[in-house]
């Protein structure tokens, strides 16, 4: 289970950290002044926010793999493993196609691509976006495994430090009491790296300053008022699918309120929006979810597994973008074509959740697959993908935060006493080190029960 702590007491920074986030809010409004005021500077000031979030994203993979680790390699059976991965997989793919439908509805509704032309610029643009996204699924599956055991902590892919975090657990696991020296050191290790990023995160304001600036910017009020049918009603359909389906499952399943969960979840939105990436908040993710109650091998799989898998945000988008592009350009897209280029679509995004963009290059590859003629019609979207991006990483990750509790409820691997708790702000999150000091830094209270208890080889 989580580390937490049994006091009611705000901890030791949490007035500094609000404050911090407060300087946040401050930043992406800045930042937006200078967009609009003065377009050309606040171009140049993109590598501010990228420097940020690649800060963030070198911390990423070390954590996934320490939480992996930590939590398979402690519980006594593989097959908590399995079922947890296996409900996880089956959540995606139900959710998936809930996105996919509703997207296609809302894009037959509202015919938002009438009357718009594709420029020279823009065509080019896109096919430039649809080689990038051309792929496979053959191709995805080879991916997945790293090119050596160490690699898959600096690839960059979250997919290769799952598999082969799973697989480090899983031996663990089987050596028993040995093997509870190295859970140890991970435990430490996990330590390390979240203090390393309660330090990052110091340097929030100057990057929600840097990407919100660029992106106001470059895209300006001008492409804003021209896509406006499209672009406010995937805000919209993204707002209505978290709160009401969402809302409605969660509720209905377990009794907590979505408005109670994403609000806890407050300060990951915040960092998400100002960096339109949905991986600024995934070690943060882990941190918090487990804070709140929900078993660390729950965390740890069902997380970054979602990353990958459960791209709501992006589903409804390709949708809704695939069928205003086809109208855009005067060739719309019969139901059975539509079915087909989203399902396509759907396995091609599957490794590309968090990447700033990567959604364009999903949807102009898979037009390039299927309607090669529709590739051009990218070109009209590109001045507001950045602020649908922004859609897309907030909706994908109200949507594995819910699935994560989903799934920890469904296998009884929830604290709901301490959720209650965390949700309600009685148990805050120790925003200084995003981990709980008080606690040994030794392997979890499971891995001591393997230690006392051989296990076979």
């Amino acid at each position: 289970m989580s580390t937490t702590s049994t006091g009611t007491q705000p901890k030791h920074g949490s007035r500094a950290t609000h404050y911090l986030y407060l300087a946040v809010i401050g930043a992406v409004l800045l930042g937006i002044a200078t967009g609009l005021l003065f377009p050309t500077f606040a171009v140049e000031l993109k590598p501010l926010g990228e420097g940020f979030v690649n800060l963030i994203k070198m911390m990423i993979q070390p954590i996934i793999f320490c939480t992996i680790v930590l939590g398979v390699g402690s519980v006594a059976s593989a097959a908590k493993v399995g079922r947890v991965g296996g409900l996880a997989l089956v959540y995606f793919m139900v959710m998936s196609t809930v996105a996919l439908t509703i997207g296609m509805v809302v894009g037959n509704f509202l015919h938002p691509g009438d009357g718009l032309h594709v420029t020279a610029d823009g065509a080019a643009i896109a096919q430039e976006k649809a080689a990038e996204g051309h792929s496979d699924t053959t191709a995805f599956l080879l991916g997945i495994i790293p090119d050596s055991l160490f690699s898959s902590l600096t690839s960059g892919s979250v997919l290769q430090t799952l598999l082969v975090a799973l697989l480090v657990g899983f031996a663990l696991q089987r050596m028993g009491a040995s093997g509870a020296p190295v859970l140890t050191v991970v435990g430490h290790l996990q330590r390390l790296v979240f203090r390393l990023l309660g330090m990052i995160m110091w340097a929030a304001p100057v990057g929600a300053f840097g990407a919100m600036a660029a992106v106001v910017g470059t895209g300006g009020a001008d492409a804003l008022k021209s896509l406006a049918v499209l672009m406010i009603g995937f805000y919209v359909t993204c707002v209505l699918f978290v709160f009401v389906v969402l809302g409605a499952l969660l509720k209905l399943t377990t009794g907590i309120n979505i408005f109670a969960l994403l609000r806890y979840l407050g300060r990951e939105f915040l960092l998400i929006l100002a960096t339109s990436s949905s991986e600024s908040a995934l070690p943060r993710a882990i941190a918090k979810l487990e804070h709140a109650g929900v078993d660390k091998t729950t965390v740890g799989v069902v997380v970054p597994t979602g990353y990958s898998f459960n791209l709501d945000g992006t589903a409804i988008y390709l949708t809704m973008a695939s069928i205003f592009i086809a109208e855009a350009v005067g060739s719309p897209l019969a139901i059975g074509e539509q079915v087909s280029l989203l399902l396509f679509m759907m396995i091609a995004a599957k490794g590309a959740a968090g990447v700033t963009g990567s959604g364009m290059a999903v949807l102009a590859g898979g037009l390039q697959s299927h309607r090669p003629e529709l590739v051009d019609g990218v070109g009209l979207i590109v001045g507001i993908d950045r602020f649908m991006s922004e859609a897309r990483a907030l909706t994908n990750f109200a949507g594995n935060a819910v699935g994560t509790v989903l799934v920890g409820h469904w296998t009884g691997s929830i604290d709901r006493a301490q959720m209650e708790r965390a949700l309600s702000g009685e148990d805050p999150f120790d925003e200084t080190t995003m981990v709980d000091d008080h606690q040994p830094a030794a392997a979890p209270e499971p891995g001591d029960r393997l230690a006392k208890e051989p296990q076979p080889v």
